[in-house]
């Protein structure tokens, strides 16, 4: 990563950034790179790797390229088109929401799948956007505009947002687009991303849960996988093929460029590419922030997120009403539950602290030359040191802000409400009124199936382990106060919350909601909990927590803008930010502790090995047993006669790469990404070559599933495949 004095022009930048990318790379397969600036940066080692692309073949904005085929997914994952006919590939558990908002007892998707076998069954899906990259362009000057050496930090940062702000607007205005400008480089650098985003998206198909998530959290982030993480979706345009809102005559979406798909498979050693959205990684970090975050956040997280689990698995093992009303929300939250637990014993293992101390003092040992610049950044690190001190106890509160407290359904709801008080503000009474008939359809739907017994519990449990986990001097006065008129007796208090609270009683509430008046939601006394609540950590939390980032930012810059003189020979490449990256590595293996070495692949071999009819994460229905019996494969064989269901590759992915495509030098598809080895998710943090792998769901599993299990075989005539296997 690079650092740019803001006073810099832009053409000393881009020498900048293309001298960092001219050096050796010290760590082979790390970096998520912006694709529009492939051709200065990458493509030499990425021919080097095996690459038969060029960079236009993967970015352009004056011919067709890569990049019109691939869209980010409902705003958190990746999704590639393939098809001529906007059919969406993406993940699984991308979809999953979707896939049990259309669930229910009597049409149980999540557990036995869902095909449209014409497009007239496919199903419409509220707020699902899928948004293509139009062109990225690097703005740096232009949000710089105005900017003087006098300024601090607050004064740079709100320039910066009233130019990002203007340029978005004169980007898009007269357009059918949208735009929208981030900050890289800690600041130094801002790109301009042009978008547009296809609102009707309907869900095509989804594989039974024993193939979409099979070995469920037992295999979550684990190697060997056998789940067939993918669903189908298909983009729907207006007879422009323009966006719109879903319509019973939109028509399939007729795209730029759809992805050609290889049934060849891999082999080890094999170049593979990722395209898509990786959400964040923090690669930069300073020891006293990995020190935080290991030992102390992620920890906190982590125990917090296993206590709602286990009142939340208990009751869906008994309840299929439960089980299916709350799968999305469960699946949510075990999902980073498990990574943070391999984040930290990866960071552990790979001693990353004593590895980022030891960095540091070699850093500041080569400035003995420079007296002054050896003192200077002393005091950068002594800086550091004195505000992660004071960091890590607003980082603690803000944990338990977001996995405790909002963990608990009565102050989310009261949440929930407070924001439908503001959107009020300064509306029409037709427009309050709409609002208020939204509010309600949105409760009527969450009534039907909400488990006020196993949000009792929660509530408790979560109290609880607030009271126990803060100390008194840093938790909420009012909630203090409220716990010690009921002497600190956690059922109590989560008793007359159940029994009173406004927005946990359904009749109540609707009909509040119908009569649209807000005077009985504001002197619900839970709501005024709430607001004490929020109060206090907007005013005594986030707003120091946002001034101490920001002096964090600016110590970053300086930091980093050294470290890129210093260190010559090694590759800076900007971290992750929900913008499209594209990722380069091989196909490989891995060697995760003494004695155990993983290949790089599996077959429905493994699926079957690991079947346990007594466990619901391990079951697999007759039909795939079947199928396996006669080996009826058909042209999604491998080579070897088995069918591969997942593979590794060392390209450097996190959060939002899920459902992005893995392509093959000639940018073919062979795959999707869903996951990475649990051993491997410190690689947000820090990456280390030896176990870092993205696992991939190959593709020929996906379409043996879709025609052999499914029996959809129309959607495989719609695609395009490849010459040859």
């Amino acid at each position: 990563m690079c650092f740019y004095k803001r006073t810099y022009p832009m053409k000393k930048l881009f020498i900048l950034i293309s001298f960092f990318a001219l050096c050796a790379k010290t760590i082979a397969d790390e970096g998520m790179w912006l694709p529009f600036l492939l051709q200065q940066l990458n493509e030499k080692d990425m021919k080097k790797q095996g690459c038969k692309l060029s960079a236009k073949d993967i970015y352009d904005i004056n011919t067709t390229s890569l990049k019109d085929a691939i869209v980010q997914f409902g705003g958190g994952c990746t999704a590639e088109v393939i098809s001529e006919k906007g059919l969406l590939l993406t993940n699984h558990h991308c979809g999953y929401a979707s896939i049990a908002a259309h669930s229910s007892v009597d049409k149980d998707y999540l557990t036995n799948g869902f095909w449209a076998m014409n497009q007239s069954q496919e199903l419409s899906n509220p707020g699902l956007t899928a948004l293509f990259i139009i062109r990225i362009e690097d703005v740096t000057e232009k949000i710089n505009a105005g900017l003087t050496k006098t300024m601090n930090e607050k004064e740079v940062e709100a320039l910066q947002r009233k130019n990002r702000e203007q340029l978005t607007a004169e980007t898009t205005k007269g357009t059918k687009y949208d735009a929208f400008v981030k900050p890289f480089f800690y600041g130094n650098q801002f790109i301009l991303f042009v978008t547009q985003s296809y609102k009707d998206v309907r869900l095509v198909g989804a594989p039974p849960s024993f193939i979409g998530k099979f070995g469920g959290d037992t295999d979550n982030w684990m190697w060997p996988r056998h789940t067939g993480d993918f669903s189908i979706f298909r983009i729907y345009a207006d007879k422009n093929n323009e966006p719109a809102e879903y319509a019973a005559d939109n028509v399939p979406y007729k795209p730029k460029k759809s992805l050609t798909i290889s049934l060849k498979g891999v082999q080890e050693g094999d170049f593979t590419m990722v395209y898509g959205f990786p959400g964040r990684t923090q690669e930069y970090l300073f020891s006293d922030a990995v020190a935080i975050l290991m030992n102390e956040s992620d920890p906190t997280r982590v125990a917090l997120r296993e206590k709602r689990l286990a009142i939340m698995n208990q009751f869906m093992k008994t309840n299929d009403t439960t089980r299916i009303a709350y799968a999305a929300n469960y699946a949510s939250v075990a999902n980073y539950w498990k990574k943070w637990m391999g984040e930290m014993q990866g960071l552990q293992k790979f001693d990353a602290l004593n590895k980022k101390k030891d960095f540091e003092k070699k850093f500041l040992a080569l400035l003995t030359t420079d007296p002054l610049e050896k003192e200077k950044f002393n005091k950068v690190f002594s800086d550091f040191h004195t505000l992660y001190n004071a960091y890590s106890i607003y980082q603690k509160q803000l944990d338990y802000y977001g996995e405790c407290l909002l963990g608990i359904n009565a102050f989310t709801a009261a949440r929930a409400a407070d924001k439908l008080i503001a959107s009020l503000k300064g509306k029409n009474e037709s427009d309050k009124q709409k609002e208020f008939t939204k509010t309600y359809e949105s409760n009527e739907r969450f009534f039907k199936t909400y488990n006020k017994e196993m949000d009792k519990i929660i509530c408790q449990a979560m109290l609880e382990m607030y009271s126990k986990g803060l100390t008194k001097n840093i938790r909420v006065p009012a909630l203090d106060s409220l716990l010690s008129a009921y002497q600190n007796n956690d059922a109590a208090l989560t008793e007359k919350i159940y029994n009173e609270c406004l927005f946990i009683n359904k009749n109540r509430y609707l009909q509040v909601l119908k009569n649209g008046s807000t005077q009985e939601i504001e002197n619900d006394w839970v709501y005024k909990v709430w607001k004490n609540i929020y109060a206090y950590y907007n005013d005594n939390v986030l707003a120091p927590y946002s001034d101490i980032e920001t002096q964090l930012n600016a110590l970053y810059k300086t930091y980093i803008d050294k470290l890129t003189k210093v260190y010559k020979d090694k590759i800076f490449y900007p971290d992750a930010n929900s913008t499209l990256r594209l990722t380069y590595g091989k196909v490989k293996g891995y060697e995760p502790r003494d004695g155990v070495s993983y290949k790089y692949f599996t077959t429905l071999d493994g699926m079957m090995e690991k079947e346990n009819p007594n466990n619901d994460e391990f079951v697999i229905f007759p039909k795939m047993k079947e199928l396996y019996a006669k080996k009826e494969y058909g042209r999604y064989a491998d080579k070897d006669g088995t069918l591969h269901l997942s593979f590794l590759a060392t390209n450097h992915t996190t959060g939002g790469n899920s459902g992005s495509p893995v392509l093959n030098a000639k940018g073919e598809l062979i795959g999707t990404n869903y996951d990475r080895v649990w051993e491997g998710t410190m690689s947000d943090v820090m990456f280390n070559p030896n176990i870092c792998r993205n696992i991939s769901l190959d593709i020929r599993y996906t379409l043996f599933v879709i025609d052999k299990y499914a029996g959809a075989g129309y959607l495989i005539d719609e695609m395009r495949f490849s010459s040859g296997k």
